[in-house]
């Protein structure tokens, strides 16, 4: 007989896996769970600390989880200095207090920076996937090759439940703007591409300098810098230099995407983007002279997270939906963080994402240390989740979102647990956000490294 995890996971194919009720699930989530810790309380050190000082031996209900959740802080826990110093022997220590699997040594003397280090990890087998970082440190999420390949097969699936489009490799995938380059962006990317691309419509990306973290950090240590008045003359010039030179790219690249899409208006396209890059190229379409009469019209677009603080109109998806030709059945949008190795597809009829049953959501209070009691109906509180896919790390974080759970079946049909679209970070409510962990786990990390 397999295990509970087992039977969760392997549903990842299933055509009916959001067709299963919060009912249904609720033992064999538990069991997984409790599997799942007993299997890696020994093996991550953050895990065996958590459960120690909360007295957790087992996970008999949900409650019992909560503790073993980590604050999403605890992956930007690294001493700064580890990077500002190139330290990169500290940062691998520190790295090996929240993985499962030991870090391999790897050889630091000539490593040049952030990304160098980042590279030779991947090349042992550990997979780097960085959050942007783009306000303060980078978060470092460790995954596995186990990971990645989860990776490649859940993007496939959560874009084709959620857009309707089967992977027939039948469309013109256009890349709008860009994204990070770490493992994981990558990975998911050539996945789509190769499941929904023809592969003889070559694959159109813009002319746009890869963002890597090595940049973003340099960014940000220098606005540290700037901040507390230790700036070199020399490093200012560079950053002005430099935002200079990636403005005016981005500004060529926008007008080359415009053109591009124009030049390939009848063929059944792909778009990939985030809204701010949509919605600029679609400005520049419609200046042209084109809108969704020219376009083909079974297009679909993939959309990966949110409005990242742009100030776009309201109407902003009408527009951008309008200006391709993009059914209402066939834009996609997914609630996920690089925080978790699994999607959450919006659906097409109830207009929420719905949870996979791998994933175990919690709605806890503001400060993230309770579990609010569920009934019936919808909860709204801080979101966290146990992502039971994720083998290169541990699954449980406490995330900063605010969202509204429902564990009623959704208008569309699907019996499963669901997020109502309204999603807010509590630091843009509140200007920061404050979770009740997050000061102890971040202490013990670095204590530890």
């Amino acid at each position: 007989m397999s295990s509970a995890l087992e039977r969760l996971t392997r549903l990842v194919d299933a055509p009916d896996r959001f067709d299963h009720s919060h009912a249904e699930l609720r033992e064999t989530q538990l069991a997984a769970l409790d599997e799942r810790f007993q299997e890696r309380k020994g093996r991550i050190k953050l895990l065996g600390h958590r459960a120690q000082e909360a007295g957790i031996t087992e996970v008999r209900d949900r409650a019992d989880a909560v503790p073993l959740l980590f604050p999403h802080t605890a992956y930007k826990s690294y001493p700064e200095s580890f990077l500002t110093e190139e330290r990169w022997d500290r940062l691998g220590k520190w790295l090996g207090t929240v993985s499962p699997y030991p870090i391999s040594p790897i050889e630091t003397s000539d490593i040049t920076d952030i990304d160098d280090w980042i590279e030779r990890l991947q090349a042992k087998g550990h997979y780097v996937s960085c959050s942007s970082g783009t306000t303060g440190k980078s978060a470092m999420l460790l995954a596995s090759e186990r990971d990645m390949e989860w990776s490649r097969k859940d993007t496939v699936n959560v874009f084709s439940w959620g857009s309707g489009v089967e992977p027939a490799a039948d469309r013109r995938v256009m890349g709008v703007g860009t994204t990070v380059s770490v493992p994981k962006n990558m990975i998911i990317a050539q996945a789509q591409y190769e499941a929904f691309g023809d592969p003889a419509m070559e694959r159109f990306r813009p002319l746009i300098p890869p963002i890597t973290i090595g940049s973003l950090t340099k960014m940000v240590v220098l606005r540290k810098k700037i901040a507390d008045g230790t700036a070199r003359p020399d490093e200012l010039a560079d950053f002005e230099r430099t935002s200079q030179e990636r403005q005016e790219a981005l500004d060529k690249a926008v007008t080359a995407v415009a053109e591009a899409l124009v030049r390939h208006r009848t063929d059944k396209l792909y778009l990939a983007g985030m809204w701010n890059s949509l919605y600029q190229v679609a400005k520049i379409v419609r200046d042209m002279g084109y809108s969704a009469e020219d376009f083909h019209p079974d297009n679909c677009i993939y959309v990966g997270g949110g409005l990242k603080r742009a100030k776009l109109p309201p109407d902003y998806q009408e527009f951008v939906h309008q200006t391709f030709n993009i059914p209402a059945d066939r834009d996609f949008q997914n609630y996920s963080m690089q925080e978790l190795n699994s999607g959450m597809p919006k659906c097409r009829k109830g207009d929420r994402y719905h949870v996979p049953p791998w994933i175990v959501p919690f709605i806890l209070d503001e400060a993230g240390d309770t579990l609010l009691p569920h009934g019936s109906g919808e909860i709204e509180g801080r979101a966290a989740f146990f992502d039971l896919s994720l083998d290169g790390r541990w699954g449980g974080i406490i995330t900063g979102d605010k969202i509204s759970l429902d564990l009623a079946p959704c208008a569309c049909g699907a019996k499963g647990p669901s997020v109502r679209n309204d999603i807010v970070r509590y630091a843009d409510i509140a200007g920061d956000d404050k979770i009740g962990c997050a000061g102890t786990v971040d202490a013990y990390v670095r204590g530890l490294s």
